[in-house]
């Protein structure tokens, strides 16, 4: 039986989710800049917690779940299609889909991350991360890039960092883009599973994602693996007939399921990266995960996936969530989060390093026992009033900026995407215009 058709709204909460990720992605970074004691659970081995070390409200300043996020929600978005034209019994047209979206996320991905390194490169070659290097701030300074000592050597640096992003996620200028070959291999991951199991029974499809959900928890694939999976599982639960109707008969249910779901989606999503020995609640936690995570993995990125997985579940069965991700300022800030996650960690090396660390003075360091003079200390934070100032209207910088860079560089790079695809693809394959991906 054909599945019921998916409205609008049903799909737009997914914009409203992987907006909230990329603020959060963006409040994570600045925490590890002006706070890293926040990562752990606590201020000291069994010490005090401040509000934003506990359980649930860490979750404003974690990054790791906004990454689970974003690997779910391309399972989902991807795979949603398809699978629509697979029950309709058009599997044929959704092969073709299948085809043209993989070698377009090529584009999609690599070229706006090529633009976005070629503008920190740049920054960085006329100093613009000079202040990020002295800054009191060991992130900053770790993720700063050094410029080139000749023009050469600089061209030489950008085409490395350019190759070494999708090889194995070492871009010197953006060390951050680590992640878009993981990304990238799970919308890979999604097309080809799709592939494979587009003329399968809905049924015995559903059972085989579940298979490779497990074997990718399994096998340790935390950070995209088993959320790619549950994304494209969450896509073909969500056309189900038969589980719709049964979420409609049974209100309850529903209602107590999905909102257990996301209280704990948010609790897992709590555990912190850093000394989960320190608080009680996170050395339980610590217990639990080596009983039911593999061997030898890493429990602060299992625990965030895992309630990525349990926190967008809830969602897509709780109307009222829905409505609510699903407005207009949320979906704005979704269909941002690429932009903004391109370009907020150049931004806070530079813009934002400038702003609190730039008119401070380094202090002196005296003397060393052999009486030479010792390079300066790192230059200090700003005043308070000045910190709770900045960092609003750096967002608003931020968001503004992500604005122009969709207006202009995306619609670009989309244009640079669908000239290379009418020059290779058949004339057979170019029948329907395809859309950009979102």
């Amino acid at each position: 039986m054909a599945p019921p058709p998916t409205p609008k709204r049903d799909i737009v909460w997914l914009d409203g989710l992987r907006g909230i990720a990329s603020v959060l992605v963006v409040t994570a970074h600045i925490c590890r800049s002006l706070a890293p004691h926040l990562i752990a659970p606590s201020m000291s081995d069994r010490g005090p917690a401040t509000l934003f070390q506990l359980p649930f409200f860490r979750c404003f300043v974690m990054g790791r779940a906004s990454v689970a996020i974003f690997a779910l929600v391309t399972g989902y978005i991807n795979s949603l299609g398809p699978l629509k034209k697979s029950r309709a019994g058009n599997a044929d047209a959704a092969l073709t889909g299948i085809a043209r979206s993989a070698f377009r996320r090529f584009g999609r991905f690599m070229i706006p991350a090529i633009v976005a390194t070629l503008i920190s490169w740049l920054a960085c070659q006329f100093g613009a991360y000079k202040i990020a290097h002295i800054a009191d701030s060991q992130w900053i300074r770790d993720t700063s890039p050094r410029d080139s000592t000749s023009f050469a050597g600089a061209v030489y640096d950008l085409f490395t960092s350019l190759v070494k992003t999708w090889v194995d996620g070492g871009n010197d200028y953006d060390k951050i883009q680590w992640t878009l070959t993981y990304l990238l291999k799970g919308s890979m991951m999604t097309y080809l599973s799709l592939l494979a199991l587009i003329y399968v029974k809905p049924r015995w499809r559903m059972l085989i994602l579940v298979g490779m959900f497990l074997f990718k928890w399994r096998s340790g694939d935390a950070l995209v693996g088993f959320n790619v999976y549950c994304g494209i599982l969450l896509a073909e639960v969500s056309i189900d007939p038969d589980v719709v109707d049964f979420m409609s008969e049974h209100p309850w249910f529903q209602a107590v399921t999905s909102s257990s779901l996301i209280i704990l989606g948010f609790f897992f999503c709590s555990y912190p990266e850093e000394h989960p020995e320190w608080a009680s609640w996170s050395r339980k936690m610590q217990d639990f995960a080596r009983l039911i995570f593999p061997h030898n993995s890493e429990y602060a990125r299992f625990y965030p996936g895992m309630g990525a997985d349990a926190l967008a579940t809830g969602i897509m069965f709780n109307p009222t969530a829905k409505t609510l991700l699903s407005h207009r300022f949320l979906c704005y800030m979704g269909r941002l989060s690429w932009p903004v996650y391109l370009i907020h960690a150049p931004l806070i090396r530079t813009v934002l390093a400038w702003v609190l660390f730039g008119a401070s003075v380094r202090p002196s360091r005296g003397k060393d026992e052999n009486g030479n003079e010792m390079p300066p200390g790192y230059l200090p934070l700003a005043k308070p009033w000045v910190v709770m100032f900045a960092i609003p209207l750096f967002y608003v910088f931020l968001y503004r900026a992500a604005d122009l860079w969709q207006r202009y560089v995306d619609p670009w790079c989309g244009r640079v995407t669908q000239h290379f695809e009418d020059l290779v693809f058949r004339d057979d394959a170019k029948a329907e215009k395809p859309q950009l991906p979102s």
